[in-house]
Formats: structure tokens, sequence, C-alpha cells
């Protein structure tokens, strides 16, 4: 069976929910593969949660998931849902040096527990001191037309497999979207 694939993306704070326990909870350590959820949006004629009237329900479920799994207070980011392609380029850069975890994992941190809108560069590179990645390294990468490629292939990519959101797991040919599906994804492996 194909090592999981854990699908996110950084304005997602189902995704962070997920990212602080996935990796505990597998056996081995999933592959983390960011990808733009505006892109599925887009090509599946979808849009956010967060942009309709379930808005304060699903933040409050939010919330409320944070606390049970012993996470921080949620502190929303403003503006929230905010325009994370930078940051995404940027993750997509970490993970091919190495940091797919590290970075990511400081990312969500400065959104949903700090409330740093990853919107602003200046977040994005706070996250990315906090695990060792030089600004101008950074700022060069997330410019080179060869990050912006993985980024769409793994978008793409995630689509062929059948994602229809963020957090995914896919194992072999088999998809679990959401937060609340990890456990039954990683029964899979057993």
């Amino acid at each position: 069976m194909d090592r999981p694939v854990f699908f996110y993306d950084l304005g997602s704070p189902y995704s962070w929910l997920a990212a602080e326990r996935i990796n505990s909870l597998f056996p081995d350590p999933p592959v983390w593969r960011p990808i733009l959820l505006g892109g599925l949006f887009k090509a599946l004629g979808r849009r956010s949660w967060a942009t309709t009237d379930a808005r304060e329900d699903g933040m409050g479920e939010v919330e409320r998931r944070a606390a049970e799994y012993g996470l921080p207070p949620v502190n929303w980011p403003d503006p929230w849902p905010g325009n994370t392609l930078f940051a995404m380029r940027v993750a997509t850069f970490a993970t091919e040096i190495g940091k797919g975890v590290s970075f990511p994992l400081a990312a969500f941190r400065q959104a949903f527990a700090g409330g740093r809108d990853l919107s602003d560069p200046d977040n994005v590179m706070i996250a990315a001191a906090a695990c060792e990645l030089h600004p101008r390294a950074v700022a060069r990468a997330a410019e080179q037309q060869s990050i912006k490629d993985a980024l769409k292939a793994a978008t793409q990519e995630a689509l062929d497999r059948g994602v229809l959101g963020v957090p995914s797991v896919a194992i072999g040919d088999q998809v679990f979207w959401g937060d609340d599906r990890l456990s039954e994804a990683v029964r899979t492996l057993m």
C-alpha cells in the first residue's frame, strides 16, 4: 500500500487541527502535501463554508475541537479566510528542502493560535524563521516558476486522487476527507 499522503492548505483551520495530531496517530508519518484549496474549489465549483451562513457554526466547531484536542484556544486571524498563496508557495519550498512538517506547523500556529494573517508575508517569514529558513531564500523560492508549478501539480494530483477538500488523507485509492476521519484512515493501515 502507498504511504499515506496528508493534503492541507494553511488557510484551513480544520487542516491545522489535523496537522497537530496526524504524525502521532499514524504508525509512520504520512507525506505532507501542500495544495491550493482555492484551486480545488474552482475546479469543483465549490466555495468555503467560511463564506456562507455556516461560518459561525463552523468556527465554533473548530474552537470546540481545538479545546477537545488540548490545543491552544483559537485566535482567528483578521481577515479570515485570507489569501494564502504566498504561504502555500513557501510550504511547497519547505517541503522540497526537508522542512515539510516544521514549516506548516509553525505557520498554522501563527495563524490559528497566534491570530496572525498569513496573507501578510511578514507573518509567513516569522513561521519560516521558526524553522530556520532564511528570509531571502524563502522570498526568492516563492517567486520561482518551479515552486509555482509544483504547487499546481500537487493540487492537480489531489483532484486526480478524488480529494474534495482539506484536510484529506489519501491511502491508495481511498480518500479520507476531514479532521474527524483521521482515525478511520489510520485503521485502514492495520
